[in-house]
């Protein structure tokens, strides 16, 4: 799954009604944005153990990594101040964005009653570009 397709389909789903979109838009889109960050670390862990597409690396091996990242064990370890701190900045702000957005996104697919804005939710998928 390739996180920037991801992103184009939740600017897709944001920009699908001229002027203001439908709440189901927002919500798909915000959920859209959050499997971009959880695709984008199951890959980046697949990658540094097993190899990157490039390498001579097992196939089932790869998937077999990627598919074992849990959405609450990465967000409890990207949660952990104490070890989070010993991290770069920009895997610190990673880490702050996937533990939002893992909320949002909860919010967004389980809260009949969630509204979504679309500024918030155009920031959110705009993250990435900073």
């Amino acid at each position: 799954m390739n996180p920037r397709d991801l992103l184009k389909t939740a600017n897709e789903l944001v920009a699908a009604n001229r002027g203001k979109p439908r709440q189901s838009n927002l919500h798909r889109a915000t959920s859209t944005a959050y499997y971009a960050l959880f695709h984008a670390l199951a890959t980046t862990c697949a990658d540094l153990l097993v190899g990157t597409a490039g390498t001579k690396r097992s196939g089932p091996a790869w998937r077999q990594v990627y598919r074992a990242l849990a959405h609450s064990d990465a967000r409890n370890a990207c949660r952990n101040v104490e070890t989070m701190a010993k991290f770069p900045q920009s895997v610190q702000d990673f880490a702050n964005m996937f533990v939002l957005m893992q909320a949002k996104r909860h919010e967004a697919d389980y809260d009949p009653e969630a509204r979504a804005v679309k500024s918030e939710v155009v920031s959110n998928i705009r993250w990435w570009r900073r």
